[in-house]
């Protein structure tokens, strides 16, 4: 059984989050994507979540390691652990994230996670 195409879009995404596809990246959303932070923070456009994504010059790459993705006409379920490098450190997590879709484009990301405040507190270096 394939994966519905929302979901192989979230899928496609995460896989794909450490290699700094830019253009796949900025395909993936809707111009004005609404992405809510893990702690509290939400980021508006995709510009702006490109850029504290950081692209090219970021301080961080994330690489996923997916469990499961489920997804309908509407919304994506991902189960992810994430590791986060920074230089000489690294942070393992686990998220749920779940997504709209609309038109093939995430318009709207919420993630929860295993431990909010350790995330918070690694990824507030790069603020």
């Amino acid at each position: 059984m394939s994966d519905h195409p929302n979901a192989a879009l979230v899928r496609s995404l995460l896989s794909a989050l450490g290699s700094r596809d830019e253009e796949m990246f900025r395909a993936a959303f809707a111009d004005d994507v609404v992405w809510h932070m893990i702690g509290g923070q939400t980021v508006v456009g995709v510009e702006a979540l490109a850029a504290m994504m950081g692209g090219e010059g970021a301080q961080f790459t994330i690489s996923t390691e997916v469990h499961d993705v489920v997804g309908n006409d509407e919304h994506v379920v991902a189960l992810v652990t994430a590791t986060a490098t920074a230089g000489d450190q690294t942070f393992t997590y686990r998220t749920a994230e779940i997504t709209h879709v609309k038109d093939g484009k995430i318009t709207e990301r919420w993630a929860f996670s295993d431990d909010t405040q350790a995330i918070n507190e690694f990824f507030s270096q790069f603020e």
